[in-house]
């Protein structure tokens, strides 16, 4: 291939590249792109492999790796980022999906002459810490270095850049191959088989084992379910640091036999099928990919009322208020559960969340750069 005819190469900064909502967001649109047009690589903050690495080099992806992000090593990671954007002049077009703590990099990148630094906002905090001042100031720091300001939902973009910015959002959905999550009975019998599930009502979730997403909260409105409906399990998609916590409340609640962690998966397409109800609990969100994927997979779903509202693209997402408490949540998804499965692939790919035109869009997007349009 002639220099001429070399992809453009999109520069992408993540924490880790392992199956969470952002990183699997990003994958979807890489696997859909005309690679030979468009190719991404990756910046990790992490030592240790994600569950991504083997596909993204497969696909002709190159991984560089920088020490994690944290405010004692400020100034070996300014040192780091320079030494690192000096030895790779060919990236033009960044892209950060690490929100505020893309501050450093995006500053570095225009102190070396990056005209396009883009900074991606995949959540909205709802909780006050000791995290919220330091979040604040990287915010503000971070403003004027960016060129571009993409969005998951408006929540999560006036969050991270602010509501006098609102005008410059662009809005890039949390796109799926709504034909791979399409519901097929068979294919759904046979994950139940494979999983040991026969006449029970099965409750699903997927996501990271971390705050936001409120396991414990999840455990024990299973845990209210099972006292009603003691033939019922619970799969749980997904890893991060409050697995094993979440391990040991289930077992201290008497469900070790009926809560199964499946850990990180490729397979979720499939695991969506084996569901009866899809419950997303979470203290607060962006606009979730694995809310879209039970969508597509025609899974009913019950989201809190702290998750955006945005996230409803079928007829069959459901809202209940977390204060209303585990036993109020376990008798609507008791109820949930029992309503007929329905495929779900149109409605999804007319409200725009089909990965095949959204890939197609983003990647004339990154072309239009490079031409400097």
């Amino acid at each position: 291939m002639s220099e001429q005819q070399q992809p453009i190469r999109v520069l992408n900064f993540f924490t880790i590249l392992n199956r969470g909502g952002a990183e699997t967001m990003v994958m979807n649109y890489y696997r859909h792109i005309d690679r030979t047009k468009v190719q991404f690589d990756f910046v990790v903050h992490r030592e240790e492999k994600g569950a991504y690495e083997d596909e993204i080099l497969a696909m002709g992806g190159r991984i560089y790796r920088m020490p994690p992000i944290r405010p004692w090593n400020t100034a070996k990671y300014k040192k780091l980022l320079r030494a690192f954007f000096a030895e790779h002049p060919e990236y033009r077009i960044l892209h950060f999906h690490i929100s505020e703590l893309g501050m450093q990099g995006v500053i570095e990148a225009e102190r070396a002459g990056i005209p396009y630094r883009c900074v991606h906002a995949h959540t909205r905090m709802r909780v006050w810490d000791v995290k919220t001042f330091p979040r604040f100031v990287m915010k503000k720091r971070m403003a004027s270095h960016i060129t571009h300001r993409f969005i998951c939902g408006q929540e999560a973009g006036v969050w991270l850049f602010g509501k006098k910015h609102e005008k410059e959002f662009i809005m890039l959905n949390n796109a799926v191959d709504a034909g791979a999550f399409r519901f097929d009975p068979d294919r759904r019998a046979a994950v139940r088989a494979s999983l040991g599930l026969h006449d029970e009502l099965t409750v699903g979730h997927v996501g990271t084992f971390i705050y936001p997403k409120n396991h414990p909260f999840l455990i024990d409105s299973f845990a209210a379910l099972h006292r009603k409906h003691p033939d019922s399990a619970l799969l749980l998609v997904g890893q991060g640091d409050d697995l094993e916590a979440m391990k040991k409340k289930a077992a201290d609640l008497g469900l070790t036999d009926s809560v199964r962690f499946l850990g990180s998966r490729a397979d979720v397409k499939d695991l969506l099928q084996a569901m009866d109800v899809f419950a997303f609990p979470s203290h607060y969100e962006g606009l979730s990919v694995a809310s879209i994927e039970a969508q597509a997979a025609g899974l009913p779903v019950l989201i809190s009322d702290k998750v955006p509202i945005e996230c409803k693209k079928t007829d069959n997402v459901f809202v209940q208020p977390l204060e209303s408490g585990p036993d109020a949540w376990a008798d609507e998804l008791i109820r949930l559960a029992a309503l007929p499965r329905t495929d779900t692939y149109e409605q999804i790919r007319d409200s725009g969340f089909d990965i095949v035109e959204n890939a197609a869009w983003l990647q004339n997007f990154y072309l239009s750069l490079a031409k400097g349009e």
